[in-house]
């Protein structure tokens, strides 16, 4: 609280915003510090306060405030960012979307709900049970819809039903002098303007605080079914995928575990599959349709050598299944007792998916690090994850250079750097050489166009050198 205060123009900002905020402006050292960092491996930084608006107009006077006194403004939403998003490197206000967590409405007919960034995903799929609606973007962590946004994310079933790019049909955003940018309608499409909508969806918070958005729903499907098959090797795992794809089946879920992940899962979860390179499913349709994807996909698998198509209906089978996989992520940490997981994705063309999964894990397997490759492979997105000692510098090197190895394939193969977990912090370095200086430039000049005094999380998007 005295570093805070011993700043002058956070304390001018801190007297301004106190008669709107109450207690709702929080300026003690653990606040601030559940605030300064993410699940990322990137050196946390302490705001100089937190603020939790729950409406838009507090936004607007919040960055008002900031705006006059030159103070930075940093969006936090769930705080399950994994690059670094929301660590305030420069200080200032850290700008938490918890309070705003009301769903404004939801309209089954229009299939789209309007929504508070704070909402998260598994609070709006509770709301649309009666309905017979979902909210289809699944990153595993319960992050907030504003978050997802800002980040462009996606998840498990993104193959099927899009990421959060394509389903944000329209948003609000509170910009760097205050005033609201009404972006899209609720129509789903329009041939007006620029598209600022897709403008705001993946800024990273840089751009404004998005304080409402329009979000498309799918219908919950007839039937639902779920499959898990294992192969010898990860090139006829990975080759299964990509003739699936090619074969035009319209699969919800296609992830890729390793072995390393899958004996990870089994010991964390409590399942018994085989450790070895393995696909999960699932098919969404009719009763009739849902069992046609799973017999087409099984026969794909077994032309590639894979064992043991196991495939069901059960709801109870499949929660377990997808639960363990979302809960990768502890199982993984439990490998190594200790250690932290530092983890990258990218995202390449479906014809060089087998190749740079292969080469990412050849890089493991040749480094000292314990580590595993898992994915969305559906899309040809992965993640590539490394435990390491936390502070250890001689780690969190190796780590560095693996993730780079990976990245840099990905861009020689015509794909990106991150297929959703966005640049933050640490992928920055490579936007120059995955956009070309031009494209980088037009961002820098939409970022001083629309903050001007560089204000909006400052030192992320749109700052690239």
């Amino acid at each position: 609280m005295t570093e805070t205060m011993e700043k002058p123009a956070v304390r001018a900002v801190l007297e301004a915003l106190q008669p709107l905020l109450g207690d709702r402006l929080v300026a003690t050292q653990a606040v601030r510090e559940h605030h300064g960092r993410d699940t990322s491996y990137h050196a946390p930084a302490l705001p100089d306060a937190v603020a939790f608006p729950r409406t838009e107009a507090e936004v607007q006077e919040i960055v008002r405030a900031c705006a006059a006194h030159d103070v930075p403004i940093v969006p936090f939403g769930a705080g399950s960012s994994v690059e670094g998003h929301t660590i305030p490197t420069r200080g200032g206000l850290s700008v938490s979307t918890r309070e705003m967590s009301a769903i404004v409405e939801v309209r089954p007919e229009d299939q789209l709900a309007v929504v508070q960034p704070g909402v998260t995903r598994k609070q709006l799929n509770t709301e649309l049970r009666a309905t017979g609606m979902m909210f289809s973007v699944d990153p595993g962590a319960d992050a907030s819809l504003g978050g997802i946004a800002s980040t462009r994310g996606s998840g498990t079933m993104s193959y099927r039903y899009g990421t959060m790019r394509d389903n944000v049909l329209g948003l609000r955003a509170v910009t760097a002098d205050g005033e609201v940018v009404k972006t899209g309608s609720r129509a789903r499409k329009s041939a007006t303007g620029y598209d600022l909508t897709h403008l705001f969806v993946g800024a990273e918070g840089t751009l404004g605080v998005i304080t409402e958005l329009t979000v498309r729903l799918h219908p919950v499907a007839e039937a639902i079914t779920s499959a898990s098959c294992t192969f010898g090797s990860v090139e006829d795992a990975v080759n299964s995928v990509i003739e699936l794809v090619q074969y035009g089946i319209p699969a919800a879920r296609v992830e890729f575990l390793d072995e390393v992940a899958i004996a990870a899962v089994n010991a964390y979860s409590k399942l018994d599959l085989p450790v070895a390179p393995t696909l999960l499913f699932e098919f969404h349709g009719t009763e009739d349709w849902a069992a046609e994807q799973a017999r087409i996909a099984e026969a794909i698998c077994a032309d590639h050598g894979g064992a043991g198509f196991a495939w069901s209906a059960d709801a109870d089978e499949r929660g377990r299944l997808w639960a363990a996989r979302h809960d990768l992520y502890f199982a993984t940490k439990a490998i190594e007792p200790g250690k932290e997981l530092y983890t990258g994705d990218i995202c390449v063309p479906i014809s060089r998916l087998a190749e740079s999964i292969m080469a990412a894990r050849a890089d493991i397997d040749r480094s000292y690090l314990t580590g595993q490759v898992v994915g969305h492979v559906g899309d040809g997105n992965y993640h590539a994850s490394y435990l390491i000692r936390p502070g250890n510098q001689e780690d969190l090197a190796e780590a560095n250079r693996l993730a780079d190895l990976m990245v840099g394939r990905a861009l020689e193969m015509g794909g990106t750097a991150s297929g959703e977990h966005g640049l933050g912090l640490g992928k920055l370095k490579f936007m120059r050489r995955e956009h070309g200086d031009a494209a980088v430039l037009a961002m820098q000049a939409i970022k001083r166009a629309l903050d001007p005094k560089g204000l909006m999380n400052p030192g992320k998007l749109g700052m690239a050198g």
